[in-house]
Order: structure tokens, then C-alpha cells, then sequence
């Protein structure tokens, strides 16, 4: 029985191994339940990572507007 980390998931998931580990982990996920279980939790993570937006909050955009426009203020005298 293979010991397959969730590392080895992972570049599993993103086809980053070989086509012998491929074979390896696709039969160990025929046999062992946890470790199908293991993969489906990684799935459904990566999922909500691209759902992920990224944004700055309002106050740090409201912070540097109100300081760019202290400079320009500064700037003009």
C-alpha cells in the first residue's frame, strides 16, 4: 500500500506528475476510500480558492486617495 501525502494530491490534482505516479495514485484511489475522500476535500478547496476575489478594503482605498490628494496639496504651494 502506497502512503500518498497530500502533496502528492496536489500535484496530482494539477497534473504535475509523471505518468507512473499518475497510475500509482489512481489505483490506490480505487482501493482506499480515505484517500479518494482526501482527494474530493482538495477538489472542493481549490474551487473556493478561485472564487476568491481579491480586492482592497474601502478604508485602505479611501486612505490612500485622501493621502495622494494631502501631496498634491503639498505640491501646488
Amino acid at each position: 500500500m502506497n502512503n500518498f501525502t497530500p502533496e502528492d494530491l496536489l500535484l496530482y490534482l494539477y497534473n504535475e506528475v509523471t505518468a507512473e505516479e499518475k497510475s500509482a495514485i489512481e489505483a490506490q484511489l480505487q482501493k482506499d476510500w480515505t484517500l479518494k475522500e482526501k482527494l474530493n476535500v482538495l477538489k472542493a478547496s481549490l474551487r473556493h480558492l478561485n472564487d476568491i476575489s481579491y480586492s482592497p478594503r474601502t478604508e485602505v482605498v479611501l486612505n490612500i486617495l485622501h493621502y495622494n490628494n494631502a501631496v498634491s496639496s503639498l505640491q501646488e504651494k
